[in-house]
């Protein structure tokens, strides 16, 4: 199977917000500073490990499929549906806050691009179903670092 034009352009945006969620990983790790640095810091390694390889398997996907991926700084920066993140240090809540928006950003395009993808290739939407579900797992626990309960909670000797 060739891919058609349509189906490049879908994985080349996927592979785009990959490449730069995997940058904006490091970004955030080499800068956070603040409460629940530690965690963090070792939660942002999982998500940029992750990343790198997600990126890997779309471009693999996209060469066997006769595409070419472009993981060129410039293209990602042109491309990427991801805000751009910022410089210098960054406070755990605001790291958090950040990554969490990235990592959501990067699921909309999967989203977006989905049955475009499902169409022309299941195989690529199956990718695609994988990757969609550990980003948001990832965003759950990392937002879940910052969250406050909804209720308290009452002992069975309090009442």
């Amino acid at each position: 199977m060739k891919a058609s034009p349509t189906l490049t352009a879908n994985l080349q945006a996927v592979l785009a917000d990959l490449i730069e969620l995997h940058i904006q990983g490091k970004q955030a790790h080499w800068n956070i500073v603040g409460t629940n640095f530690r965690d963090l810091h070792l939660q942002l390694d999982e998500i940029i490990d992750a990343a790198r390889v997600f990126a890997d398997e779309t471009a693999e996907r996209m060469r066997a499929l006769h595409a070419l991926p472009d993981g060129r700084s410039s293209t990602v920066s042109k491309s990427t549906s991801l805000a751009e993140f910022p410089a210098g240090l960054i406070n755990t809540k605001d790291a958090i806050e950040r990554i969490v928006a990235a990592l959501e950003a990067a699921v909309g395009t999967m989203r977006k691009v989905h049955d475009e993808v499902d169409e022309e290739d299941p195989t690529s939407a199956d990718l695609l179903h994988a990757i969609i579900a550990r980003l948001e797992q990832f965003a759950w626990l990392v937002n879940a670092e910052t969250m406050k309960p909804t209720a308290s909670v009452t002992t069975a000797n309090s009442k």
